[in-house]
Formats: C-alpha cells, structure tokens, sequence
C-alpha cells in the first residue's frame, strides 16, 4: 500500500490538511501526519490538530509522497524546519511524489525544488521565485512535484493525489463516494 506522509506545522491552513488526509485515507493509502515537534497543532483557523507523531519520528520511515499543507504561519514554520528541507530534497533525488498547496510551494521554491518548473500556489506566494513558471490551474504537475492553489482547491488537489499514488479507477471510487 502506498504511503503519504502530511506535515502539520503550527499555522497551517485546516481545510487543506484535513482534506488530504481524508480522502487519502479513504482511498486506503496509508498516510502519516507529522507535527514539527511534539505538540497539538493550533491551524490557521484556530482548529487544534493532534498529529499521528513528530517529524522526528516520520523520518524514520520511507514514504511514497510528502505532502505540505498551507496557510500562514504554517508555511514560513515549514521553510524554517531544516529537517523538512533535507527530506524534500532527498525526495526529489529519489524521484518520489512531493506535493504543496496554497502558500506552502514556496517551501519547494525556497528548497530550489521549482526552479524551471511549472507551479501554482496562493496568489502572490511564488512572487518572490522567478525562475518558477506560475501557473494559475487549481492544480499543477510537473514531473513529480503537485501543487495546487488554496483551500478552494483542497479537493481537487487530494483526488489528483489519490489518481497518482493508486489510479484514476481509485480516484474515481473515492469522488464518487464523496457525491461531488
């Protein structure tokens, strides 16, 4: 069974975390959220997350995608965390699925993982990264890399994950169980 590892830092945008885990779950890819240290994580929204276990731990184990939710302050916590940095570039250079929405691909922009690449992410939070080639899509993919817009995108991005790591007749099961 594939696995999803989803990192809840302090800040992050709940839609877009609960969203991801969910609907991976249900297409039964076993995820793992990790919070950047050992306490509850308070969202964006004010909604507290108690996380499956600490990144510390996570890193442990392999897994077949990262996921990195948005919001603020979640996404600058995210680009601080050096422990992230080093598993996103060693994702990258085991050509492994690495996945951000709303304000957090500028966590992979920051890591030079969109350098020439296409992407899309909150409006004006790539505005910073030239060399990344905005796109305006709810969803983007570039080889490896999925990015997706805000929590309005939520949806779409997590069923895009689920098509990826388990197929689209999966995706399918999973969107229509959600009466979309």
């Amino acid at each position: 069974m594939p696995t999803a590892l989803v990192l809840l830092a302090q800040g992050c945008e709940e839609i877009e975390a609960i969203t991801v885990i969910d609907i991976l779950r249900r297409a039964g890819i076993t995820v793992v959220s990790a919070g950047l240290d050992k306490h509850p994580v308070r969202a964006s929204r004010g909604t507290v997350l108690i996380p499956d276990t600490t990144l510390e731990s996570a890193l442990e184990q392999s897994y077949d995608m990262v996921v990195l939710p948005g919001g603020q302050p979640g996404s600058n916590n995210l680009k601080a965390d050096t422990r992230l940095l080093s598993l996103l570039n060693n994702m990258a250079r085991q050509d492994k699925y690495i996945a951000a929405i709303c304000a957090a691909p500028s966590v992979l922009a920051s890591a030079g993982l969109l350098d020439g690449k296409r992407a899309t992410g909150f409006p004006g939070a790539l505005d910073a990264f030239p060399k990344v080639h905005q796109q305006t899509a709810a969803v983007v993919e570039d080889g490896k890399l999925i990015t997706s817009r805000g929590p309005g995108t939520a949806m779409d991005f997590a069923l895009t994950l689920v098509e990826r790591l388990v197929g689209v007749a999966k995706r399918k099961e999973v969107e229509a169980g959600l009466v979309r």
